[in-house]
């Protein structure tokens, strides 16, 4: 999906807020007028940080935020499982806790607090549409032989490998693989995060290929992309996935909050809605 003005004028104030050197915001300027409409907002983004490193040195790291959300999720497994297990379709339910998950992102929200994330989780809210999306997925899903669950955020990952849980027990024979970043944005999951959250017990980790902050086609390994091709059913979390691959040719379910104007306005939702919904391009 190509970034679009508002896109754009939210990634400039973000950048305006990192630095005031105008030499660093004018490099940042003409990089969008380059590629404005013809990129995704994790290109963008990327080439953002590119740019950054070249004028001040390495960003700061997520590595302690990444630790410590993921061991905040960690500390509520147990519960969260078993709220899962006691629903009426366990599977389901672990869809929208991992939905949730998708509240701790550093890069799209300017606060993200642990209070606010457990008042989420314990809320668990599901709308009607995402019952109708969830028919598909499970018929998809009944005649598949592979999955592939790209990742978005620590943290949230942890809520992934419940979700992981339960989808393993409705569908046995299912191949899953998750895919996570090639390398450190922000507070996205890298392969650590994946192990520290128990992942490989349950699927195989691959990576994008690349540190961009959602899947970019054109920056993808051969793993990935061979990944992408031959998966039966295919679920991207948040939203710089979705930004980076609607649009690409896969038939994709994604499931999301929308943490911005653009989202909330794409979908006519108020914003931090949850969205669960599959799009055939």
């Amino acid at each position: 999906m190509h970034m679009n003005e508002m896109c754009a004028s939210c990634m400039i104030s973000k950048q305006e807020a990192l630095s005031d050197n105008r030499e660093y915001l004018d490099t940042i300027r003409k990089i969008l007028d380059e590629h404005i409409g013809e990129d995704s907002s994790p290109y963008m983004a990327l080439r953002f940080a590119q740019a950054y490193e070249k004028f001040f040195g390495p960003a700061e790291s997520y590595a302690a935020i990444r630790k410590q959300y993921n061991d905040l999720v960690l500390s509520m497994e147990d519960a969260v499982r078993k709220n899962i297990e006691a629903s009426e379709d366990p599977l389901f339910s672990a869809l929208i806790y991992s939905r949730i998950g998708n509240y701790i992102d550093f890069a799209a929200l300017d606060h993200v607090e642990p209070e606010t994330l457990i008042r989420l989780l314990e809320e668990n809210k599901a709308d009607a549409h995402d019952h109708e999306t969830y028919k598909s997925f499970l018929s998809q899903c009944e005649n598949a032989e592979s999955f592939l669950l790209l990742a978005d955020n620590c943290g949230e990952i942890v809520l992934d490998r419940l979700m992981l849980e339960q989808l393993h027990k409705r569908f046995p024979k299912l191949k899953l693989t998750v895919m996570v970043r090639g390398g450190e944005v922000v507070n996205d999951a890298l392969t650590e995060d994946a192990v520290y959250a128990g992942i490989p017990a349950l699927a195989d980790v691959i990576t994008c290929g690349s540190a961009t902050g959602g899947v970019v086609p054109a920056l993808m390994s051969a793993e990935a992309k061979a990944a992408m091709d031959e998966a039966d059913v295919i679920l991207a979390k948040g939203q710089g996935n979705y930004e980076g691959l609607y649009g690409e040719g896969w038939h994709i379910f994604y499931l999301l909050l929308c943490k911005c104007e653009m989202f909330a306005q794409r979908f006519n939702v108020p914003r931090m809605t949850g969205m669960f919904t599959e799009a055939f391009e």
